[in-house]
C-alpha cells in the first residue's frame, strides 16, 4: 500500500528490500480482511459453523504469525476487529437456540459485509483510514502525515468500503428480496467481483498516484489497467452459470465471449505506449 511518490529516501528502499516475501504480505491490510473474505464467501445455510472456524483459524495465524514475523509492531485496527468479530461469532453460535443459529446462516455474511463498511467508513470519519496503520509499515516516517499519502489512503479504504457495501447489498437482496441465500448471483458473482475489483484498486492507485506526482506517462493510469482483472472475472463466472444454471447456458456462453474480446481489448489498451506488439 505504498502510496507516496518515488521520492522516498534510499534507507526505506533497502529495509522494504530486505523484508521477507511473509513480511511483506502481512504488511498488506488486504490479509486483514482475509478471514471477512472467506467468511463472507463460505456462510450459508448448514455452512455457518465452518465458515466461521476457517475464519477463526485465519485469524489466529495472521495475528500469530504478525506477532512472530514482525516483532515489535503494534495491534492494528482490523486485527482487533478481527478478533472480537469472529470470536463472538462462534461463541453466539456455539450457544444459540436453533431459531437464532438458522438466522445467523442466513444473514451472518451480510453482518460481516456491513461489520466491514462501518469499520471502513467509521476510520476514515475518525481521519485513520484502517489502511494507513498498514501503509506506514512501508513507507518513511517522513511520509506518514503527507496530505497526498493520507488521501491516498483514505480514497484506497473508500473502495473498500463500497465493495462491501456491494456485497451487503446484493447478499441481502438474494436473502431478503429472492428468498434464496445461495443464489448464484447474489451470493457468489457480484459479491466476488466486488472484492476482485476492490483488490486491483488497491494495487492500481497507489501507482496512480506515483505516476502523476512523477510526471509519468499517462499510460501508467490506464483506466483500462485497472478493470483488466474485474474483465477477466467474466470468463470464469460464464463457465459457472454454464455449470450451474443450465437455464441460462446463452447467458454463460456470452459472458465467456464479452470477457475474452473485453480482457483482450484492455490487456491490447493498458501495454506502454512503446510496446512494439502494439498495433
Amino acid at each position: 500500500m505504498e502510496s507516496e511518490p518515488s521520492s522516498a529516501p534510499g534507507k526505506g528502499r533497502d529495509e522494504a528490500a530486505g523484508r521477507g516475501g511473509v513480511s511483506r504480505m502481512l504488511e498488506s491490510p488486504v490479509v486483514g480482511m482475509a478471514p471477512w473474505i472467506v467468511f463472507s464467501v463460505l456462510v450459508g445455510p448448514g455452512r455457518f459453523e465452518p465458515a466461521v472456524l476457517t475464519a477463526l483459524a485465519c485469524v489466529a495465524v495472521l495475528v500469530v504469525g504478525g506477532r512472530i514475523v514482525r516483532r515489535g509492531t503494534s495491534w492494528k485496527l482490523l486485527e482487533v476487529s478481527d478478533v472480537v468479530f469472529f470470536a463472538v461469532m462462534a461463541l453466539v453460535g456455539a450457544f444459540a437456540s436453533p431459531g437464532t443459529h438458522r438466522w445467523l446462516e442466513t444473514y451472518a455474511g451480510e453482518v460481516a459485509n456491513v461489520a466491514l463498511v462501518v469499520i471502513a467508513f467509521g476510520s476514515m470519519a475518525l481521519r485513520t483510514p484502517f489502511t494507513l496503520q498498514y501503509a506506514r509499515e512501508q513507507v518513511d516516517r517522513a511520509y506518514w502525515h503527507s496530505p497526498v499519502f493520507l488521501r491516498t489512503n483514505d480514497v484506497i479504504t473508500g473502495v473498500w468500503g463500497l465493495a462491501f457495501l456491494v456485497a451487503a447489498v446484493a447478499g441481502a437482496y438474494g436473502d431478503l428480496v429472492l428468498r434464496n441465500p445461495n443464489n448464484l448471483w447474489t451470493g457468489w458473482i457480484i459479491q466476488i467481483a466486488a472484492i476482485v475489483a476492490a483488490l486491483r484498486f488497491t494495487t492500481w492507485y497507489p501507482a496512480v498516484v506515483r505516476a502523476r506526482a512523477a510526471g509519468g506517462p499517462r499510460r501508467t493510469r490506464s483506466v483500462a489497467a485497472l478493470l483488466l482483472p474485474v474483465a477477466g472475472l467474466l470468463v470464469p463466472a460464464g463457465v459457472v452459470v454454464l455449470i450451474f444454471d443450465s437455464a441460462l447456458w446463452w447467458l454463460g456462453i456470452a459472458l465467456i465471449f464479452a470477457g475474452g474480446v473485453l480482457t483482450r481489448s484492455l490487456h491490447h489498451r493498458s501495454r506502454p505506449a512503446t510496446d512494439p506488439d502494439r498495433a
